[in-house]
């Protein structure tokens, strides 16, 4: 039964996910069953104004919601463009310059052009704190209050906004961390606090420093825009629970993301791959790739044997010069190729693509609102692929000369081709990364890229899917219905869920079973309190449980999965078996003679959400009907090597069992599916487009 004291998501649901061009919004009337839609542009300066009208679109109001769900790109961009806050970070005596030495990677030797990764707190910021902390725990030195104090004076007199706390070992004993905390906030209340424990209980001081920076850099920002979506949702009549989506596309209290911003770094992403995931389950798919392609970027994730995989340390900023966070997420892969990435000559000659983007303003050329750079979007238009009295549904008309003069100015005469060579080679270089992207969560994760599914989606996903979908020899491209705002859609299935991990050395043959099973109830305990706090009640609480091992002697760790079998009958030798073959996917090899370790356990509580239901779609026969038949126009298929007449057909029209020969264009409201020549497309059952790549109808 649902406690009265808490909203349990009744009347209308509401998700919204801010991009860097668009806001999706998607709403569930649990009542009626009926699922509203609606995306607008992106308000960079006001961003809450862009879901007020993503709202609007949908037809709905705050005030009709009883659960609202938010995802944003607002934590991972503050880093990326590096506007946050003004940070120091406090640490142990003598260990200033760890955040600084990273790890030394230099991941290719021969580049002379090699740049290490970049601080977010200048050295002049670190500050050292007189304690010690054992890695056993225990307190060598104890912590020196008059010395933190005189560290805080300096600090406020610097005009610092933010505070990161990283004390060695904390892990361990979070003691003089959770007092230094303490004194910092009672002396100066406006600082935005962050410890290192929070965040992290796992071994490696360098990437706990990290994470605990990057949580502070972003807090006062992230805490703002979360406060003033709070205002705003209550000025507007909304009494409901407000949730954010994590980067694992789980959710949690909007309290929470104001303190924990970091965990929510991916969590527009992270939701297109929940949805994806309830995709494979309603179409029984044990296999596929989440391909998201919006106005900025374009991001890959796995489900793999029915689970969007998962991470526990992330690589912001490219892995030669990344900053580490190391929390839970998706593992998700992302490339600066999105529809607004603007395409330029560099002085070298060449024809580059991002990662610079035109956002929602200006936006690429052929927008009304001043743009003057080619884009992907713009090379669209040009060779067809987009029409340009169909854009979002004729709300947004297209400008084809602004794009022609963009692209003949900026690549086609310095490049000394034509229009149309040159907005070809923009898509090529575009399906190139994009490639790229999809190869980084299979081909580099041990996985044969073959063996999926493409399940694309955001508002240019669909336009690309299939060429990508040739590039790696992909056989099946699946479109679901409204993929424009699949992410907002794939809010809808996200549940309540935290994630733990204690580090914890030990052999797997001398593991104590109860000391496991200690330190994993204490973790399972902490996530059940967590849901029982929470303003909405899950259907079902579940606990997954995982170990990150590794050979005796080795250096990295893998994560792997274990049944709650393996700890009621104690069984070693099964969870070395289940370690053995990780290794084998990951590396291709494998020592199932060789001792193997435990070095951290996690542990995942999840609160699990009543779910909307799939929508199925009539039925029809092979031919679709006629009123889903809306002309032809030209489009260049660079296979080809021309422009050929490709008929239109309006989505929505389209009924299950349809089949589509190409070359065709599938219309809706926020995207268009290109089906190129040689592939075929089915409707299924739930209205989505099943893509046969290679083949004729």
């Amino acid at each position: 039964m649902v406690d009265d004291s808490k909203k349990d998501g009744s009347r209308i649901r509401l998700a919204a996910d801010i991009g860097g061009t668009f806001t999706d919004v998607a709403a569930f009337d649990e009542e009626s069953g009926a699922l509203l839609l609606g995306k607008a542009l992106s308000t960079p300066g006001h961003l809450v104004e862009g879901i007020e009208a993503g709202v609007a679109k949908a037809g709905t109001d705050f005030a009709s919601a009883g659960l609202f769900l938010h995802g944003s790109t607002v934590a991972i961009n503050t880093i990326l463009e590096r506007t946050g806050a003004k940070t120091a970070l406090i640490t142990t005596e003598g260990f200033r310059d760890v955040y600084e030495i990273g790890r030394i990677n230099r991941p290719d030797a021969y580049n002379l052009f090699f740049q290490k990764h970049e601080p977010l707190v200048e050295r002049a910021l670190r500050f050292e704190a007189k304690e010690r902390v054992l890695a056993s725990g225990e307190i060598l030195t104890p912590l020196d209050e008059a010395d933190l104090a005189a560290l805080g004076a300096k600090i406020n007199d610097l005009g610092i906004e933010a505070v990161a706390i990283l004390f060695l070992h904390c892990y361990r004993n979070p003691e003089h961390e959770i007092r230094a905390k303490q004194i910092l906030e009672q002396a100066y209340p406006h600082l935005f606090v962050s410890a290192s424990h929070e965040l992290s209980q796992e071994y490696r001081e360098f990437e706990r420093t990290s994470t605990v920076v990057a949580n502070a850099y972003i807090g006062p920002r992230v805490r703002f825009y979360i406060r003033e979506i709070e205002e705003h949702l209550r000025r507007a009549g909304f009494d409901g629970s407000f949730l954010v989506v994590q980067s694992t596309g789980g959710l949690y209290e909007a309290s929470e993301a104001q303190n924990y911003c970091i965990r929510m770094l991916e969590s527009g992403p992270a939701a297109g791959v929940i949805g994806t995931q309830a995709l494979c389950k309603a179409l029984g798919l044990e296999n596929a790739i989440a391909f998201d392609m919006g106005g900025t970027t374009a991001k890959a994730g796995v489900i793999h044997k029915g689970e969007a995989l998962t991470t526990g340390t992330a690589l912001l900023g490219g892995y030669e010069k990344a900053l580490p966070v190391q929390i839970a997420m998706m593992d998700i892969f992302e490339v600066s190729a999105g529809g607004g990435s603007i395409a330029r000559v560099e002085d070298d000659g060449a024809l580059h693509v991002g990662p610079q983007s035109a956002g929602a303003v200006p936006g690429p050329a052929c927008y009304p609102n001043g743009g003057d750079e080619p884009t992907v979007t713009d090379a669209n238009l040009l060779l067809g692929r987009l029409g340009a009295d169909r854009f979002l549904g004729g709300e947004m008309v297209l400008d084809v000369e602004a794009a022609e003069k963009a692209m003949k100015n900026r690549l086609a005469d310095p490049l000394g081709m034509d229009v149309t060579a040159a907005a070809d080679g923009i898509l090529r270089i575009a399906v190139t990364a994009m490639s790229c992207a999809v190869k980084g969560v299979t081909t580099e994760r041990g996985l044969d890229v073959g063996d999926f599914a493409m399940v694309a989606y955001g508002g240019a996903g669909p336009l690309h899917a299939a060429a990508v979908a040739r590039e790696l020899s992909i056989r099946q491209v699946i479109i679901p219905r409204a993929p424009g705002v699949f992410s907002a859609f794939g809010m809808l299935f996200s549940d309540l869920r935290y994630d733990f991990v204690r580090t914890w050395f030990t052999a797997l043959e001398d593991a104590p079973f109860d000391a496991v099973e200690r330190i994993y109830a204490e973790m399972e305990d902490e996530g059940r309190a967590a849901i029982d706090g929470a303003s909405v009640v899950p259907e079902l609480v579940t606990v997954k449980r995982a170990a990150d091992m590794r050979y005796v002697g080795q250096e990295h760790a893998v994560t792997v999965d274990l049944p709650m079998a393996v700890f009621e009958t104690e069984n070693r030798a099964t969870i070395k078996q289940l370690f053995d073959e990780m290794h084998a996917l990951r590396y291709g090899t494998s020592a199932p003679e060789e001792n193997a370790e435990i070095v951290s356990l996690r542990s995942t509580v999840t609160g699990i959400m009543r779910k909307p239901p799939q929508e199925t779609v009539p039925a029809g026969v092979e031919a679709p009907p006629k009123d889903a038949v809306t002309g032809t126009r030209p489009v260049f298929f660079n296979d080809i090597g021309d422009f050929i007449e490709t008929p239109t057909f309006a989505r929505t029209a389209l009924l299950a069992g349809n089949r589509i020969a190409g070359p065709a264009l599938i219309e809706e409201h926020a995207s268009t599916t290109v089906v190129m020549p040689g592939d075929s497309v089915e409707v299924d059952r739930f209205g989505n487009l099943v893509i046969a790549i290679g083949s004729r109808a």
